[in-house]
């Protein structure tokens, strides 16, 4: 038998050329080698490239004759350059593709008993399925008419390929670990000592509060108005996503129908930009957030961050500004109002417009019937709930800019001494402070203020340009009741109250008179303390010397130093308790020095006055040398009420934070003095008052202040254990901190403008 052929391909004479063993595997591979070898391979005939370079038509195709151009040169017109870059590029090409074709049969090898059984079962439904579009067969229109099966793979392409987008944007998102600024910040709010609120402090009017401190008809008036299903949706709502999308695209009204954890969403983590893209990021954190937060706490964050207008956030916020309330007093009507407006402040606060008011009305009518049915209000609490309940004409909680501010300063600068609190942690607010500041003794002593200084300006106009006024009310045990710091303190930051500026003057006499009573007197350098009591004489003439144990006391000029008295009046022989009532200065000069001054150093700063203001320890000292402020002073004259107890005052008595206390330290409280010695003072002062005024009214006490260089103006006097210190000085605040003569806005001691002012504050018409 005869073979024919060579290689793979010879076969039997008379039979049919089987194939090769891997013929079938390799038909499409040998069809693509053909294919490269027909694009990719350079060929060179046979003999090499002709001189004058390659032919016009291109390199002949291997065995075909050489007038037949290649499939390639038919398509593109060979050029020299062309034919030289693939000569040159045929030594490298073809190794390449000898070293492939071994695992292009490979890989053949290995799909092929996969791959076939899948074509052959799918290729004929996938043939059917292919689309023919537009549509054979037909004309006209109905060419391009998807047919039912065009329609239906569509229909499930789109479905599969959303829910995979979905899936995998759901998985993609993350709940953002920052909240936006305006959603963590709140203010501060400060309240009067009856509770009623003062002022507030802050960017932003939002004060959290924890989900058990809001009653529970306060959260269901929300949710009956924004989202009953709340507690079973699962944080999203496909019907009020798709007509959101529709107002948006259209740029139409706003339109609600998101759910609360939506709202939620927006209001913490995203901007309030109607966007696709911001609707679609709000869905997606939404869904993650009902899966990963409980939804008491996503109802609490809700609550205590949406908008209700007049500048407030949160319902706690709302409560106080719309209704002077903490939210734990609101009513179920009350909170129905409330609940209305988080549908837009500006269209539902009545006292805007009448129209605003139409709309309140009706909306809050209609979240109090929707709490009927949903079954969070019965039928006959409903009946209860016919009148619209009436807001405030206006937010309480704003500050006035004048005496509030002032009360404000003092409050905050406690509260972050005291607590330890930070300026960061401060400033993102929450706190709620509740002061000691009586509201009816705040506006009188105000109103004295203001008389006194509006009278000032019209006796002496010239001089009053550079007065000041402070003034400060302090108790018994410590409590600041009211201050008068400047007339605005937008206009005067500088709070007179609280200055150290000028002396004190023949208003420290009492401190010197208690140091002598507890400590006693050196008459000797080593000789042992004498007691004293208040009817021991001193010297009371003016200009008398001031002696040591060694003799007179010199200054550093040379000089011998005395005392001098208002108006230069001697007195002779003069018992020290008299001597105070009628503020004479010479014995209590003498006083100092035969006390130590160090011990009447050490008596004003037990009684309240601060180490800072006391000065130098010269026998000025005893004259009044210290320059406190109006509070501090006040505060040394509680001591002398209280039996010779100070406690440190303070304007703050609670803070809390979200519903819960904050640490504050109790005010210092320490024996300065024995009783002994603070009732005989007081004694004195009582006597002084009467000397000057009468016995009325019953229980007062207090003297005059005056300083030697006619700088300031005093007067300290307590009444029904309150303690009130009034001082007028002059300084040019343009020029120095260096004070100015009265020039006659002080008064004189017969009828001092001080004392004006706390006789007409404490209404005791003297």
């Amino acid at each position: 038998m005869t073979r024919v052929g060579q290689g793979d391909g010879e076969h039997r004479d008379g039979e049919e050329p089987s194939p090769a063993p891997d013929a079938t595997m390799q038909l499409g591979v040998e069809q693509l080698r053909a294919s490269v070898d027909e694009t990719m391979q350079l060929r060179v005939p046979e003999g090499g490239i002709p001189e004058g370079g390659i032919p016009e038509g291109g390199i002949p195709e291997r065995g075909t004759p050489a007038t037949r151009p290649s499939r390639r040169a038919a398509r593109t017109p060979a050029s020299p350059s062309a034919g030289v870059l693939r000569a040159r590029l045929a030594p490298v090409l073809r190794p390449v593709a000898a070293r492939l074709a071994p695992v292009r049969r490979a890989v053949a090898a290995r799909l092929e008993p996969v791959l076939g059984p899948v074509a052959a079962l799918f290729g004929p439904y996938a043939r059917r399925l292919r689309p023919h579009y537009p549509r054979p067969g037909r004309t006209g229109w109905r060419r391009w008419v998807p047919s039912w099966r065009q329609t239906l793979g569509g229909f499930l392409a789109c479905f599969g390929l959303s829910t995979l987008f979905l899936a995998g944007a759901y998985a993609a998102t993350d709940i953002p670990d920052d909240l936006n600024s305006h959603a963590t910040q709140q203010d501060n709010v400060y309240f009067w000592a009856d509770g009623t609120p003062l002022a507030r402090t802050g960017w932003v009017q939002r004060q959290a509060m924890p989900l058990d401190e809001i009653p529970e008809d306060v959260r269901w008036a929300v949710l009956a108005a924004e989202n009953d299903s709340f507690y079973s949706d699962p944080g999203i709502s496909v019907s009020g996503i798709t007509r959101a999308l529709l107002r948006t695209v259209g740029q139409g009204e706003t339109e609600g129908g998101s759910t609360i954890t939506q709202q939620y969403v927006k209001n913490v983590y995203l901007s309030q930009d109607r966007t696709l893209g911001r609707k679609f990021d709000e869905a997606m954190i939404a869904l993650k957030l009902d899966n990963e937060m409980s939804k008491d706490r996503i109802l609490e964050g809700y609550l205590n961050t949406s908008w209700y207008g007049r500048g407030t956030y949160g319902i706690q916020r709302a409560a106080q500004a719309y209704y002077g309330k903490e939210v734990q007093q609101l009513d179920v009507s009350e909170a129905a109002f409330l609940a209305s407006l988080l549908k837009g402040a500006g269209l539902f606060d009545p006292t805007l417009s009448q129209a605003n008011r139409d709309r309140a009305v009706e909306r809050w009518s209609w979240i109090l019937d929707r709490m009927v049915s949903i079954g969070k209000l019965s039928p006959q609490e409903r009946a209860k709930y016919r009148e619209f309940p009436e807001p405030l004409k206006s937010n309480p909680l704003y500050a006035t800019g004048e005496q509030s501010d002032y009360l404000v300063e003092l409050a905050m600068q406690y509260v972050k001494k005291t607590s330890k609190i930070s300026d960061r942690d401060f400033d993102l607010g929450g706190y709620q402070i509740y002061t000691t500041f009586d509201k009816k003794r705040e506006a009188e002593l105000t109103d004295a203020v203001t008389k006194a200084r509006e009278q000032g300006r019209k006796d002496h106009p010239k001089e009053a340009r550079a007065a000041h006024y402070g003034a400060a009310s302090v108790a018994a045990d410590g409590r600041i009741l009211a201050v008068y710091g400047g007339p605005d303190h937008r206009k005067q930051g500088y709070n007179e109250s609280n200055a150290t500026t000028v002396s004190a003057g023949s208003a420290f006499q009492p401190f010197v008179y208690a140091a002598g009573l507890e400590h006693g007197v050196r008459l000797t350098r080593d000789g042992a303390p004498t007691p004293v009591t208040g009817e021991d004489l001193y010297n009371g003439d003016d200009g008398v010397p001031v002696t040591t144990p060694e003799g007179p006391y010199w200054d550093r000029s040379g000089r011998k130093v005395s005392a001098r008295n208002d108006g230069g009046k001697s007195y002779g022989r003069i018992s020290l308790h008299r001597a105070l009532a009628l503020s004479v200065n010479t014995p209590f000069m003498q006083l100092g020095m035969d006390t130590g001054l160090e011990n009447v150093r050490a008596t004003a700063e037990a009684a309240g006055l601060l180490p800072s203001s006391i000065g130098a320890q010269v026998p000025a000292l005893a004259t009044g040398s210290a320059r406190p402020s109006a509070i501090r002073m006040a505060s040394g004259y509680a001591t002398f009420v209280a039996d010779g107890v100070h406690t440190e005052p303070y304007s703050v008595r609670k803070i809390t934070r979200a519903g819960h206390k904050v640490s504050l330290p109790r005010p210092g409280v320490r024996r300065a003095m024995s009783a002994g010695t603070a009732r005989e003072v007081q004694s004195a002062l009582t006597d002084a008052y009467r000397t000057a005024h009468g016995d009325t009214p019953a229980g007062a006490a207090g003297k005059v202040g005056t300083t030697e260089d006619d700088t300031a103006a005093w007067y300290v006097g307590s009444l029904d254990r309150t303690t009130t210190a009034v001082v007028v000085y002059r300084i040019d605040l343009s020029e120095s901190l260096e004070p100015l003569p009265l020039e006659g806005l002080g008064g004189t001691p017969a009828d001092s403008v001080p004392y004006g002012i706390w006789s007409s504050a404490l209404g005791t018409g003297g």
